[in-house]
């Protein structure tokens, strides 16, 4: 008797099955896992508006992704034709900088000590320089930014430029701004164009 549900059970599984799969079931999970997967560019511009109002970007530049890091809530995005890449991070809850940090002569060791908290082990830096101190627009103020040399151990690019920055949002939170190409093709004026268009 008890073999006989088994095969009931298994029968009425394997019908469940084909019909779900009948009525589109296949469609409906792939479409559900790959939302999950590789979202929307509208469903990334709704997820990013926790760290900022991407949307005043143009066509240049492509959000890649919005969710949480480390604890942070970040946005990472790419320039288009030249790969430059940016990450803002809202890190409201628990501070790593600020304005002062970026402007100070001891932003290399800071930036190394924040760094040493996070173990990733797929990237680490062998060598860091700051080279320059300026200021940039970001949400809707002018902020100061520290651009920067290094060589990345690990990764295929070697040697990178960029800048580092901390804006703050109208309700005084601040984010870290942060812009990185190959050191050949690093670009301030690709930079200053994405990050004065977050509000």
């Amino acid at each position: 008797m008890g073999c006989l549900k088994n095969i009931l059970r298994a029968i009425i599984l394997t019908l469940a099955v084909v019909g779900f799969l009948s009525l589109g079931g296949k469609e409906f999970v792939t479409k559900y896992i790959s939302q999950i997967f590789n979202p929307s560019a509208e469903t990334i511009l709704d997820r990013a508006k926790k760290v900022g109002d991407f949307s005043g970007l143009n066509e240049e530049f492509e959000l890649e992704k919005a969710s949480g890091m480390f604890g942070y809530n970040g946005v990472v995005a790419e320039h288009k034709a030249s790969g430059q890449k940016f990450i803002v991070v809202d890190t409201a809850s628990k501070p790593l900088f600020t304005q002062d940090d970026i402007r100070s002569d001891n932003l290399e060791e800071k930036i190394l000590d924040v760094l040493s908290k996070f173990k990733i082990q797929a990237v680490s830096i062998d060598e860091l320089e700051i080279t320059k101190h300026g200021e940039m627009s970001s949400y809707g103020k002018t902020v100061p930014y520290a651009k920067f040399d290094a060589k990345i151990k690990k990764l295929p690019i070697g040697n990178v430029s960029g800048i580092i920055s901390v804006a703050e949002t109208k309700d005084g939170e601040p984010r870290i701004l942060i812009s990185a190409n190959e050191k050949s093709k690093y670009s301030q004026l690709i930079s200053d164009e994405f990050f004065k268009n977050i509000k």
